[in-house]
């Protein structure tokens, strides 16, 4: 039997969790990941081959959730998960645009502009 796991509802989803979650370059890349895939679709979470722990990945989905990011379906021995991307621009427009379009641009720092202290 398929259960999702417990999430905010959409008028629960505060900027600062979202934020939150989303500083962790992980997690980030998780979203960045989901976000490249068709709206609803759904994405096994051990296919996210990002070289950690099971235990680690356990606490990095359990974060996206809680903030409101992801819904989280259990099957048993598997589980799965899906990017709230409606939910998400509903309460906040524009958020999730943003994290896609920081995702396919590299962020320029001083010393690539040369900058001297």
């Amino acid at each position: 039997m398929t259960e999702a796991k417990e999430q905010p509802a959409v008028e629960q989803l505060a900027l600062g969790a979202l934020f939150a979650a989303l500083a962790d370059p992980l997690r980030r890349s998780i979203v960045e990941e989901l976000l490249r895939e068709p709206v609803g679709a759904r994405r096994k979470c051990s296919s996210f081959g990002v070289g950690v722990p099971r235990s680690s990945m356990t606490h990095h989905f359990k974060v996206l959730r809680e903030a409101g990011l992801i819904t989280q379906f259990d099957y048993g021995n598997r589980a799965e998960v899906m990017l709230r991307r409606a939910d998400v621009d509903a309460r906040f427009p524009g958020l999730l645009d943003l994290v896609a379009l920081g995702s396919r641009q590299t962020v320029a720092t001083p010393e690539d502009a040369g900058a001297v202290n």
